[in-house]
């Protein structure tokens, strides 16, 4: 045992109820910023259960993205892979801007999950929408 593996410890194990908390957390953090505007997404979608989202933190800081969008792959069925997309997407645009490393980060999730641009293109649309609130 080394001087430091005391303060060592193994990652939370991805569920399927952890997968959607934490794929927020990688999209919010791509850019390098968290906006207030993106932890109330997060908030939002997580109804407020803040153990969770100490969970995914802790994930988030132990585990790379691209393993987690391994993981996630493996245990999410087509429908959960759709509803994390989507609220990836959210908290994407949930601040009004798209950075190229978040564009960089969803193109991967989608890569990984699947799903083509085409097919998530209504989606993303919709959601352009939604959060575009200087139409008013």
């Amino acid at each position: 045992m080394g001087l430091f593996d005391v303060f060592k410890s193994e990652p939370p194990k991805l569920t399927v109820r952890l997968a959607l908390p934490a794929g927020l957390l990688y999209m919010m953090a791509s850019d390098g910023e968290i906006e207030a505007e993106e932890i109330g997404q997060l908030q939002s979608v997580v109804g407020g259960d803040q153990e969770l989202v100490n969970t995914a933190i802790k994930y988030l800081r132990s585990v790379k993205y691209e393993q987690f969008l391994i993981d996630a792959t493996a245990i999410l069925s087509e429908q959960q892979k759709m509803c994390v997309l989507i609220n990836m997407a959210d908290s994407l645009l949930s601040d009004g801007r798209a950075e190229q490393s978040e564009q960089q980060a969803f193109g991967k999730a989608l890569a990984q999950f699947g799903i083509t641009e085409d097919r998530f293109k209504p989606y993303f649309e919709t959601i352009a929408i939604k959060n575009n609130r200087s139409i008013f």
